[in-house]
């Protein structure tokens, strides 16, 4: 309610219709004098203000403290006294993308790896000079001093296994060595790469153009010719290799831009799929209907985000301050964020203990499985529309 002047006609400006009360109850439209002050304008606008936070704040604080209940009190008709569910999930999850968005930018994850390179760099050249000196420590004379100087020269990343053990051998015998070592362990390396590369782009593209793919294709006999989704994959691969030249960081940089950008779209997919979830794990329960199900999700989802946005402050506050002990306050806040979920079923659903945890575990197994699903399918869409 404003606090303008009521109008002493009892006839809506708006539809006309014959007022019995401050409010239409036609239109909805509250009987005010039209004129408004400088003055009446700025209580107005505080007193909307004042009115939302007040609502908000108290939502909020009833959703973190005592789960399960307001989508009890949605689904009994009191509603007027809490924001709108609708409302809040998506003022909530806007603040909460914003904000992972933000923590969790690609080029804080390029930073991080630079920084992670230099340590290790750091690391192993200590341990380099550790085991120069222990080894220096074993030798018997000038020559062998010689050999461990020079063997610690020419190799790149040599074991300490290697540098503890006997030094006695010629100065070739031991390059020798430290050459099969570095050769091992290039080739692993290689292996490893080849193993979790990502072939969307491809150096060796044997095709510059799709067209010039296409005709190539059109030459084979048709029982040798790709089939329809290797034609895609295909195409695909030589428009990435096009317009990245090759650069397979700059392509996985955008790829997982991409795809991080879908995960909004992605929970608004699995909240309809895990009412239908819900659903079945109370399909006995008659007065509990599928749109029931979902009210309850969203106010789930909507203290997930809170949680969540709790987390990854108190984590920026440990990688900030140093303060290691802070990660038993994050593993806390994680915790209580499984306890919530399988109180608030408890809550609303009214059933005990065992029942709970049975479906809380039924649930959250399907919940796992669809999520892996969800995500394949949707880098999947990454990769063919970044």
């Amino acid at each position: 309610m404003s606090h303008s002047k009521e109008r002493h006609e009892k006839i809506c400006l708006n539809c006309n219709t014959a007022l019995h009360g401050r409010y239409c109850h036609n239109c909805g439209q509250e009987n005010v004098e039209p004129k408004e002050t400088v003055w009446g304008l700025i209580t107005h606008f505080f007193y909307d203000i004042t009115h939302y936070d007040g609502k908000f704040f108290s939502t909020t604080r009833y959703l973190i403290t005592r789960p399960g209940f307001l989508p009890k009190e949605y689904i009994e008709g009191r509603r007027a006294r809490y924001l709108h569910p609708i409302r809040m999930y998506v003022f909530s999850s806007a603040v909460f993308f914003i904000i992972f968005y933000s923590i969790f930018s690609f080029n804080m994850l390029d930073r991080q790896r630079q920084k992670k390179e230099v340590e290790d760099a750091e690391v192993t050249k200590n341990s380099l000079d550790s085991a120069k000196l222990q080894a220096l420590s074993h030798a018997k004379d000038e020559n062998d001093s010689a050999v461990i100087e020079n063997a610690f020269g020419i190799a790149v990343q040599p074991y300490l296994s290697t540098l503890q053990a006997d030094t006695a051998g010629t100065t070739d015998e031991w390059k020798e060595k430290m050459k099969r070592k570095e050769q091992k362990r290039a080739e692993r390396a290689k292996k490893r790469k080849a193993r979790y590369e990502f072939n969307i782009v491809n150096p060796d593209q044997k095709y510059s153009s799709v067209a010039q793919y296409d005709s190539a294709q059109k030459a084979l006999p048709a029982k040798e010719r790709d089939s329809w989704l290797e034609r895609k994959a295909k195409h695909r691969e030589i428009e990435v290799q096009t317009r990245y030249n090759g650069n397979r960081d700059a392509m996985l940089k955008d790829l997982l831009q991409k795809f991080t950008h879908l995960f909004p779209y992605m929970l608004f997919v699995s909240l309809p799929l895990y009412a239908f979830y819900l659903k079945l794990l109370y399909i006995r329960r008659k007065q509990f209907l599928y749109v029931t199900h979902g009210i309850f999700l969203i106010y789930l989802y909507i203290f997930t985000f809170i949680d969540l946005l709790i987390y990854f402050g108190i984590m920026k506050v440990r990688e900030s301050l140093n303060w290691d002990w802070l990660g038993w306050l994050e593993a806390a806040v994680l915790l209580y964020g499984v306890w919530y979920a399988y109180k608030a079923m408890r809550k609303f659903y009214g059933q005990g203990r065992g029942k709970t945890l049975l479906k809380f575990f039924i649930l959250n197994t399907f919940a796992f499985l669809s999520l892996l699903f969800l995500f394949t399918a949707f880098f999947l869409f990454a990769v063919f529309k970044f």
